[in-house]
């Protein structure tokens, strides 16, 4: 169950008046505890110039060691010691990750509920907690929210949706083992309904933010979601041979065969391979699941659509899984469509009604778009607005420019696909100066609208600051309603009837809660009013409060170098970069300058708090964070140009960011490194090969170094063929690359100049990484070490490419802090 634990928050007072659900929730402490990271680790040597290969594990229990090798003198320990320390006070300051509304019975107040995330290192997990808070509205157009005195940890829990009234909570938790799921209905006071759901029914439910699909039906009696279907039949073995009659249940004189081999997912979804759809009534806890989806359909993003003749219908995401499955995290250019499914009813008292949802058949109703997600059903349910991924599925780049559409809705009549699929907001070929540069959404509130029924909120890449908008799906029109002065990252959390609680921050900077308020009437000219709320979790130790407050940062306008005749407009654009420095940094003695770069390629680094890099400027350096041509936010043009160019574009992209940094006068060129992860890593090691007298030291993260090695291993084979080729690369992909493909590959590859690489160079590593798997950086890295260029693994053997597991996540920046240190003095 839920227990309460007092996290790291400052809390403010507290009402009494508050949601049911609250009292509810605060209810969860007093129930047993169900089963539910700083652990030491081995001491590194920061100072041998041969290959280090340090493989981490966990501590189980975090049981304190005291081994540390002898060779590490007393200073360095100390500073490891002290830099571990810093690194630890900014790992618990917290994020808020989610949020939600509730109506009050007074017309001035409402209710919401938080979700608070805080990484626990002693567990090697991120802590879920709850903070609850009553708004009320003043008549001077200002805002109160008044906190519970303390949050309350979600121990266990994998997702938790509140029903459309607000009356009922849904918590899910799966096992972390081959037990059941299991499901609670809570409600004002305590659980009223608590549910467990075998592994011969499903297997855990998807609660990644992609395949995840959760979603109440409007009277509160259903439930549908996206799970695991059940694993295939495993052959049964025993001491005579092949057991004819096997079971599920567990035999001593028997055990069970592997079967045939199935694909799944990819990159954080390793042993996930066919998520499908089910019903749960809430009231005798019976399960289906949806017939007239087929396996060769991968299934998301369910929601229940408004009745058509009295009919319940499901509408939810596919994705075509009958041949090979490509990874498909980060990865829009997966082909999907809308369908819209008869839902199986359950009759009180008398089981499920199977009638019409036994003959069903999904209907596909979005045939002429190759990419369509995030479903919404506007307040009337008159139409159904999505989000696609056409210029992502169509080019091949794994993401891209985004469009949003909408289709009309039957309200009685057949489900089928529309006549017309209405284009709302289009994609952004070339965004002029200032302007809406296209949609770059990651998400939607599962109810995005306003009061009007056809203004939605969304939240979008702006160039390197996030920024809200609305949408109004009628007229196509869009407007900024975030700040834009000021150059910080906006991101809304929940709509409060037609107020906004958003989320800003900037490198400079924790996450605060911001209150939005309309002024007059909803149009697209629209002003808003964003007021300041006094938050518990905008609190962090004093010592991370000063070093931030020394801090500033700007948005640099870049122009790119060489521009040939045949480059798009869009391509020939400035470039950004976000450049994090000290307020009393002396011209004359200036700080060393970390140039950081994101993956992607088609990904891009926002002005948004980021504790690894608050950590490293807290050190006394100075940030260079580069969005190079083929970012995500400036515009399809931009980001197509790159394709086919990587190791090249890219890389003098970066060279001219840190050129005119230099020229500027803003970085010392004496004192200069290099950091990114993926084709960030890819970058970095191309850049000290490309340019070996630039960087002191480098640092790369699960780093793209061999193309022609990882076109055989990697979950996207055809990423290398789309990056390498360009647009023809998505005709050329095959699982058999050619002498001259794999030749190209490796030419465009960073190990391709590994002559001619003189820098200092620290390898940071996951086992378990499906995207770039670890063989190439430790042939990289082994390649160096042939050299005698002095370099440093330290491999993550239970991680994947992210890296991001609270003690792994801890112990890579820690290390990249004190290598910097080392090197740029």
């Amino acid at each position: 169950m839920m227990n309460l634990s007092l996290l790291n928050f400052t809390t403010t007072t507290f009402t009494t008046r508050s949601l049911s659900i609250f009292t509810s929730l605060s209810s969860l402490s007093l129930l047993p505890k169900r089963k539910p990271f700083f652990s030491p680790r081995p001491f590194f040597s920061l100072s041998s110039r041969s290959l280090s290969v340090a493989s981490t594990m966990d501590n189980v229990g975090g049981i304190p060691t005291k081994e540390t090798p002898s060779s590490v003198d007393a200073a360095t320990q100390e500073e490891y010691s002290s830099l571990s320390k810093l690194l630890q006070e900014f790992t618990d300051i917290p994020t808020i990750d989610k949020a939600w509304t509730f109506k009050s019975d007074n017309d001035d107040a409402s209710h919401a509920m938080f979700v608070i995330g805080q990484p626990s290192l002693l567990s090697n997990k991120r802590r879920k907690s709850v903070l609850s808070s009553h708004i009320l509205r003043k008549s001077n157009d200002s805002v109160s929210f008044q906190w519970a005195p303390f949050p309350i940890e979600m121990t266990g829990v994998t997702a938790m949706v509140p029903s459309p009234s607000g009356l009922k909570l849904l918590v899910i938790r799966n096992p972390e083992g081959d037990g059941p799921t299991h499901f609670e209905i809570w409600g004002p006071s305590s659980v009223k309904k608590e549910f467990s759901i075998p592994r011969t029914i499903h297997g855990s439910v998807y609660s990644d933010g992609w395949f995840e699909g959760i979603s109440w039906n409007s009277d509160e009696t259903s439930i549908a979601y996206v799970a695991e279907e059940p694993d295939s039949p495993k052959p049964t073995f025993n001491v005579f041979g092949y057991k004819k009659d096997g079971n599920s249940d567990k035999d001593c004189g028997s055990w069970k065969g592997q079967g045939d081999w199935e694909e799944d997912w990819g990159e954080t979804y390793a042993g996930k391979k066919q998520p499908a759809l089910f019903v749960m009534d809430i009231h005798s806890g019976e399960v289906i699941a949806v017939t007239g989806v087929g396996r060769e359909l991968s299934v998301g993003q369910v929601a229940w659509a408004p009745p058509v003749e009295g009919r319940p219908y499901l509408v939810f995401v596919g994705w075509p899984s009958n041949n090979r499955k490509l990874g498909i995290k980060y990865c829009y250019n997966r082909p999907c469509a809308l369908y819209a499914v008869n839902a199986p009813s359950f009759e009180s008292g008398a089981g499920i009604n199977r009638n019409a949802a036994e003959d069903s058949v999904a209907v596909n109703l979005t045939p002429s778009i190759s990419s369509a997600f995030f479903p919404r059903f506007s307040p009337d349910g008159k139409f159904l607005v999505f989000l696609s991924a056409k210029s992502s599925v169509d080019s091949g780049a794994h993401s891209a420019t985004d469009s949003l559409h909408k289709i009309e809705w039957p309200s009685n009549g057949k489900v089928g696909p529309p006549s017309k699929i209405v284009d709302v907001v289009p994609v952004v070929m070339c965004p002029e100066e200032g302007s809406f540069p296209g949609l770059y959404c990651s998400k939607f509130l599962s109810k995005p609208f306003l009061s009007d029924g056809e203004t939605m909120v969304l939240s979008s890449y702006w160039g390197s600051a996030p920024a809200i908008i609305t949408v109004n799906v009628s007229s196509g029109q869009v407007s900024r309603i975030s700040p834009n002065n000021l150059n910080s990252s906006w991101d809304v959390l929940d709509l409060d009837s037609d107020n906004i609680i958003a989320v800003c921050s900037s490198p400079v900077s924790i996450p605060e809660i911001k209150y939005g308020s309309l002024v007059g009437k909803i149009s697209g000219d629209a002003k808003w009013n964003w007021l300041d709320v006094l938050c518990p979790t905008t609190k962090c130790s004093d010592k991370c409060l000063s070093l931030l407050a020394s801090l500033q940062f700007d948005i640099l306008k870049i122009p790119v170098k060489d521009v040939v005749e045949n480059l798009t407009k869009g391509a020939s654009k400035p470039i950004e970069a976000i450049y994090v420095s000290s307020k009393s940094s002396d011209s004359k003695l200036l700080d060393p300058l970390i140039v950081i770069l994101h993956g992607g390629p088609h990904s891009v680094s926002l002005s948004s708090f980021s504790k690894s890099h608050a950590f490293l400027s807290s050190l006394g350096f100075s940030l260079l964070i580069v969005n190079y041509r083929g970012s995500l936010g400036f515009g399809e043009e931009a980001l197509q140009s790159l394709p086919g160019k990587i190791g090249a574009q890219d890389v003098d992209d970066v060279l001219t960011a840190i050129d005119h940094a230099v020229d500027k006068g803003l970085a010392d060129p004496s004192k200069i490194a290099v950091l990114g992860g993926s084709h960030g890593g890819f970058l970095t090691t191309h850049l000290i090969g490309q340019a070996p007298e630039k960087f002191v030291a480098a640092a790369a993260r699960n780093p793209v170094c061999n193309l022609a090695l990882m076109v055989g291993t990697s979950d996207i084979p055809d990423w290398c063929y789309f990056e390498a080729y360009g647009i023809e690369g998505k005709s050329m992909y095959t699982e058999s690359p050619s002498d001259e493909q794999l030749a190209l590959l490796y030419s465009k590859s960073p190990i391709y100049h590994i002559s001619k690489v003189k820098t200092p160079t620290l390898f940071l590593l996951g086992a378990k990484d499906l995207r770039v798997p670890v063989s190439n950086g430790i042939q990289y890295a082994r390649a160096l070490k042939e050299k005698g260029v002095e370099n440093k693994v330290i491999v993550f053997p239970n991680d994947v490419h992210g890296i991001d597991r609270p003690q792994s996540d801890f112990e890579s920046f820690l290390n990249i802090g004190l290598w910097f240190k080392k090197y740029c003095k």
